[in-house]
């Protein structure tokens, strides 16, 4: 995935939306701006398989030697798998965060979110005028 093919919630998660089995199913990150912005990543708590996002709602967190920041679910759904890898390799967020990098998928239990998201013209405006 390059991050022109992807979605983008104003909080710099990704989303990349998928059908599989006759489900609709969002894989979601953090925007390589986010990555930058953050620096440092020293912890990463994820969400367990089986749990309920909500599209606004935090589903987990990162933190970095600055701050601790709070990951928002851009979609609702529930969580069908989570990069367990990524607690304990968290540089790969710095590296490949729009593959390796992926934090949870997710299975869409309501696809009227995914309207609410920016492409990735809008998401390059939004960062660049902040």
């Amino acid at each position: 995935m390059s991050p022109e093919q992807l979605l983008y919630a104003e909080s710099h998660e990704w989303v990349h939306v998928e059908e599989k089995d006759a489900d609709k199913i969002a894989t979601i990150g953090i925007s390589a701006h986010a990555v930058e912005a953050l620096t440092d990543l020293v912890y990463m708590d994820l969400p367990a398989v089986g749990a309920t996002v909500t599209s606004g709602e935090p589903f987990g967190e990162v933190e970095s030697v600055k701050a601790t920041s709070e990951l928002y679910s851009p979609v609702d759904g529930e969580v069908i798998e989570a990069n367990t890898e990524l607690p304990d390799n968290l540089e790969i967020l710095g590296t490949d965060p729009y593959i390796a990098g992926w934090i949870i998928k997710v299975k869409l239990s309501n696809v009227d979110a995914i309207g609410k998201l920016m492409d990735h013209t809008a998401y390059e405006k939004m960062c660049c005028d902040s």
